[in-house]
């Protein structure tokens, strides 16, 4: 089995001339592929390689910097937006019951003026090598949510749904009352002879929200089959990598399909680093996420109190 890929160009960022029978057939791609895999790579989607590249080289910047350098930016230190800041080496733990995860991260979690805005100092890194840092995240943040509504748009056209019924409830991306992150990650060079029992550098999980949007710089992501094996994802310069989350399995009734996925150490003797950005699409914090077709599969749940429950057990319950 191989994750398909599916040319977007027809609703790619900045067309304008789609016709409704062009995005139909997306929707049919994109349902086949979220039904039997729960990945797909969309090519030509508007979003550049030379963008991508962008934001890893700024990332790749701050995570370099000394750990005094990166502390005042800590996840969780900012009142309006918890989840905003640098998350430290071995601090998250996607699969709970191994160690912490061998990865660092970057989350641009709100784009609210009391977050973006240079007033407040310690919000974004902004000095020496990493001037600019904060355009660049936020710039690439709203691009990741201009092609993650066209993407939404597009899946509930292929189920057979009013195209605003998953839009309706994203519609305070970018705020305090929406969870949806862009998360900037680092995997540093890891000895893995050193490294504890059962560690890797991003435990298998599923994701938490609607959809994600991937953009990786080398190879190490795997994806488990639905018959319970793992398969490596390949690089495909220029596409975006897009899968299910929880909260749309649940919301479609186990019709699309969230898997796990991870990140394992490298080989003994590899000292390669790895990046990626992932683009977490979380509904807005009060939607209330049921089945769509009636059943009764999941109880209700609203999009905010599920995404603390899984922080809760990601980062360990206080």
């Amino acid at each position: 089995m191989s994750i398909p890929v599916v040319d977007f160009g027809a609703y790619r960022l900045d067309e304008k001339g789609t016709t409704e029978e062009h995005l139909h057939e997306l929707g049919k791609a994109l349902k086949a592929a979220f039904t039997e895999v729960g990945f797909v790579f969309l090519k030509n989607s508007g979003i550049t390689q030379e963008e991508v590249d962008r934001v890893m080289d700024i990332s790749k910047k701050f995570f370099l910097q000394p750990e005094e350098l990166k502390r005042p930016f800590c996840r969780s230190s900012f009142t309006n937006s918890p989840n905003h800041g640098w998350v430290s080496l071995e601090t998250e733990r996607l699969n709970p019951l191994r160690p912490g995860d061998l990865k660092e991260a970057f989350n641009t979690a709100s784009l609210d003026p009391d977050i973006v805005t240079n007033t407040f100092e310690y919000k974004w890194p902004s000095s020496g090598d990493v001037a600019g840092f904060q355009e660049i995240q936020t710039s690439f943040f709203l691009r990741c949510r201009e092609l993650s509504l066209r993407v939404l748009r597009v899946m509930a056209l292929g189920l057979g749904l009013d195209p605003e019924v998953f839009l309706s409830a994203h519609r305070l991306i970018g705020t305090d009352e929406n969870g949806t992150t862009l998360r900037s990650l680092y995997y540093p060079l890891v000895n893995s002879e050193k490294a504890k029992e059962g560690q890797l550098r991003c435990g298998e999980h599923s994701d938490y929200g609607s959809i994600t949007l991937l953009f990786q710089s080398s190879e190490g992501l795997q994806v488990r089959t639905r018959s319970g094996e793992f398969i490596c994802a390949p690089v495909i310069p220029g596409a975006v990598l897009i899968n299910i989350a929880d909260l749309m399995q649940r919301w479609t009734g186990d019709y699309l399909v969230s898997v796990l996925h991870r990140v394992l150490l490298p080989p003994v003797g590899d000292s390669s680093t790895r990046q990626s950005l992932a683009f977490f699409v979380q509904p807005d914090d009060a939607a209330l996420i049921t089945c769509y077709d009636g059943s009764n599969k999941y109880p209700p749940v609203t999009a905010g109190a599920y995404l603390t429950e899984r922080f809760n057990d990601s980062y360990g319950r206080t």
